[in-house]
């Protein structure tokens, strides 16, 4: 019978975000994550995109809005640089400016999407944290 065997990769990537309320550290999250892809600093976001979606679990609405993020920039060939996300009840409206990719821009690691994997949203003592690992 065959053993079965296992072999390390590293294919992930574990965003924290922090911030005074629970949008902030979403807002800090997703920028944790186009971090990855590149310099946050060098993002001259110009051109609006907007998400939307239905959530009551927080740390479920964190996936689904980085998810979102993830797949409406790389739809539109673009790189995000700016967050706002309001949340009313169990709906959560975000947009986000961003700009496409230029030949100046250094380009990190893709980041595929959100998983489950260490998620976690909790108020801390300075405020609310979310964290979850990002696929790349």
């Amino acid at each position: 019978m065959d053993a079965t065997n296992y072999f390390e990769h590293d294919a992930d990537i574990g965003v924290i975000g922090r911030g005074p309320t629970m949008e902030t550290a979403f807002e800090s999250a997703a920028q944790a994550v186009f971090a990855i892809m590149t310099p946050m600093e060098a993002v001259r976001g110009s051109l609006p995109i907007s998400v939307g979606f239905e959530e009551s679990d927080p740390e479920l609405a964190l996936v689904t809005w980085l998810n979102e993020l993830v797949s409406a920039a790389r739809e539109k060939g673009l790189v995000l640089g700016a967050f706002r996300l309001r949340r009313e009840a169990d709906r959560w409206s975000g947009s986000a400016l961003g700009e496409p990719w230029r030949d100046d821009l250094e380009r990190g690691v893709e980041v595929k999407g959100a998983t489950l994997t260490g998620l976690s949203v909790r108020e801390t003592d300075g405020g609310w944290e979310a964290r979850c690992v990002v696929d790349v």
